[in-house]
């Protein structure tokens, strides 16, 4: 395939050859080539790598449905009580919303997600089983991996703990585990039993942190403890930890350092609060960051829009990022930083002015947007993208190609 008139991370005009799955040649651009019908067409418009969302819930969505009044409450438990009372009784039948809501993702640019996939004594494996069903219904779109997770902790409900092993049993490539503290307030062994389970099922680890000021603190020590001692450096992500930068400086500077050293990654969904880790310096140290969209438009929030790209402007706008090179930052993370923490192949990003994921012999899993500069992108968040994964592409105009469809 042979992309014409493209510019690189807003760069100069380039042709851009691509050989099977990866990128093969990029030259500068030249209109004097005769098209070829299978030549996509860029039109001057910008590319960057895919969209990774590494933090989406993909088995609690009302994408595509009417919305209704937020009925919700504070704190975790109530709100998950309040999912548990509503799922079952939307509009379509919850596999139609989780493949639909994939779907809208891929259409607007998003070709990697790690999604999770609540298991307990309510829904048992019936939500895991949708998020599986839409993983394959769209294997040849995206890269999708499944994380089994505890939303409602893991023995507060006797019976989760079975029901959790028998997801890793079934194939689930991540396991979850979520305030350690608060919500099963028994953290060791809690803990514990999510690194057993994940050690036995040689997968990754991804907690869910909630928990602000000291308590989320401590939390990250017993996680970081548990990382040494079974040697799972590079294996352990923690998501939000949005209150661990809030404590005081020298905390700050001991958790960022304890993050690089165990090469522990850090998941945001750029929450509208000022107490998380600091992007720049945990960059700077080499930690490996993504972003995610979290809840899509669900029991839990009217937010959400399966669009990366919004988020990205998201995470510039409550960090207070006004240089063109943090705007462009932040878009490197929503696509190249989750690519890194989904796969240790891909490498991190090395500075606040990395831009990589379009060069010869990366992976051809790009986006085509329109937009004069990265921060423009990020700021205009446009709607003429094509989509490409492994080198295919798969959407266009916001709409996945059916499959036999010619782009």
């Amino acid at each position: 395939m042979f992309i014409s008139n493209v510019r690189p991370w807003a760069g100069a005009a380039s042709d851009v050859l691509l050989e099977g799955d990866r990128i093969a040649g990029i030259s500068a651009h030249d209109p004097s080539r005769a098209p070829q019908p299978s030549d996509v067409d860029g039109r001057g418009r910008v590319l960057i790598p895919s969209f990774s969302d590494v933090h989406v819930h993909l088995d609690s969505t009302r994408i595509g449905l009417p919305f209704r009044e937020h009925t919700g409450g504070p704190g975790v438990w109530t709100m998950m009580m309040n999912d548990r009372q509503n799922w079952r009784d939307a509009e379509i039948g919850l596999p139609e919303r989780v493949a639909g809501t994939l779907e809208r993702m891929i259409a607007r640019g998003t070709t990697r997600v790690r999604t999770f996939a609540q298991v307990d004594v309510d829904c048992r494996l019936e939500k895991y089983e949708a998020v599986v069903a839409a993983k394959e219904k769209f294997a040849a779109e995206a890269e999708v991996q499944i994380m089994v997770f505890p939303q409602a902790g893991i023995f507060r409900e006797p019976g989760t703990e079975q029901y959790l092993e028998d997801a890793l049993r079934a194939g689930a490539d991540v396991m979850g585990g979520i305030d350690p503290c608060q919500l099963d307030r028994d953290p060791a062994r809690h803990l514990d039993t999510v690194f057993a389970l994940a050690e036995k099922y040689q997968v990754e680890v991804d907690v869910h942190l909630h928990e602000m000021g000291t308590m989320g603190v401590f939390s990250t020590e017993l996680i970081a403890e548990r990382t040494r001692a079974l040697g799972m450096q590079g294996r352990v992500n923690i998501s939000h930890a949005f209150g661990l930068g809030g404590v005081d400086d020298a905390t700050t500077r001991r958790l960022i350092d304890l993050f690089a050293e165990l090469d522990i990654s850090w998941t945001t969904v750029a929450p509208s609060v000022t107490d998380h880790l600091p992007i720049a310096d945990m960059t700077r140290a080499g930690v490996r960051i993504g972003l995610g969209e979290d809840g899509q438009r669900d029991y839990w929030s009217p937010y959400g829009n399966c669009d990366l790209l919004d988020r990205t402007w998201q995470l510039a706008f409550v960090n207070g990022f006004r240089q063109d090179e943090l705007i462009g930052h932040a878009l490197a993370i929503a696509t190249v930083g989750g690519a890194s923490i989904m796969s240790h192949g891909v490498p991190r990003l090395s500075s606040l002015a990395d831009r990589p994921g379009v060069a010869v012999g990366d992976r051809a899993d790009l986006v085509l947007v329109d937009g004069e500069t990265i921060a423009s992108t990020v700021m205009d968040r446009g709607t003429d993208r094509t989509v490409i994964h492994d080198g295919r592409v798969v959407a266009d105009g916001l709409k996945v190609l059916s499959v036999g469809d010619s782009y």
